[in-house]
């Protein structure tokens, strides 16, 4: 039996407000009308590191409460462990504590997304270190996950790989490989980039949403160019939105449909304004056509 169509609900993502407190974006978010927030745990954003986690994220829950939001919880905060390599240590990094310590960043993401009844955990693989064959590095890949894996089967909160271009889970074929290697466990799902299926992948957009449904658990959402890997406001790249968001929808996906600007925070509250507006005109044209 075919997935029923679903309601698609659109966010935002908090790495494209890095100027705003968090309470303020996520006051914005519900202003301008949008579902949910994608947050990034961030030393601005709900810092992972520091003290008193559990209350602060109870304070969050709170707020999300309070505005009727939901959430996916981000881990790519370019950063948060290591202030001088960005995204880095990462899954696949050489040293053993190094990769553990990622592998923890994840389980504590895990924890704060069921305190949160966020609908998902987001991570992606990292870039292979240089000396590093490929069979080693879907080793490492895969021991580090293991781990998180336990405790998203254990929260009821689901993880959602991104395949990153330049990574070494860099398409949705990575994906399937990584899923079919640890034995297809239920905890493990896709995060889809939008763009990034224009950047990179064989088939167009609308035709990758529906490749990928049966393992949808987040989905990000920009505008981008073929062979580029820039996020764009929408209207400024390559993408016809309204197959893709029927498409979307068509696959029954319930979760967030998060915009994803993380280079465009000094223009962050207009173009969490515009998106909002462009995504349901959109939404309102893939609806009439089909």
């Amino acid at each position: 039996m075919s997935p029923q169509p679903a309601p698609l609900r659109f966010g935002y993502g908090t790495n494209g407000l890095t100027d705003l407190r968090l309470d303020e974006a996520l006051g914005l978010l519900a202003d301008l009308g949008y579902d949910g927030v994608g947050l990034t745990l961030d030393h601005m954003h709900l810092d992972p590191l520091a003290p008193d986690l559990a209350t602060r994220t109870a304070a969050v829950a709170r707020r999300l409460g309070e505005l009727e939001l939901t959430a996916t919880v981000e881990t790519g905060a370019r950063y948060v462990l290591d202030p001088r390599r960005k995204h880095g240590p990462s899954l696949l990094d050489p040293d053993p504590d190094a990769r553990a310590a990622r592998t923890e960043l994840l389980i504590t993401a895990v924890k704060v997304a069921a305190d949160l009844g966020a609908h998902a955990v987001h991570c992606f693989s990292g870039i292979t270190p240089s000396n590093t064959d490929a069979d080693t590095a879907w080793k490492r890949l895969e021991d580090a996950l293991l781990p998180v894996l336990d405790a998203a089967a254990f929260a009821g909160v689901p993880i959602a790989i991104e395949p990153e271009p330049g990574h070494l889970l860099g398409n949705l074929a990575d994906f399937h490989h990584l899923r079919t290697s640890l034995g297809n466990p239920a905890p493990l799902g896709l995060t889809l980039d939008i763009g990034h299926c224009q950047c990179l992948e064989p088939v167009p957009p609308a035709e990758c949403v529906r490749d990928a449904g049966p393992w949808l658990r987040h989905v990000q959402i920009e505008d981008m160019r073929r062979g580029v890997h820039e996020h764009l406001p929408f209207g400024e790249g390559e993408i016809d939105f309204p197959p893709v968001l029927d498409a979307l929808a068509a696959t029954g996906y319930q979760g967030l449909t998060v915009v994803e600007l993380p280079r465009h925070s000094h223009a962050g509250p207009e173009l969490a304004r515009t998106s909002i507006e462009f995504l349901n005109t959109a939404r309102t044209k893939g609806e009439t056509a089909s």
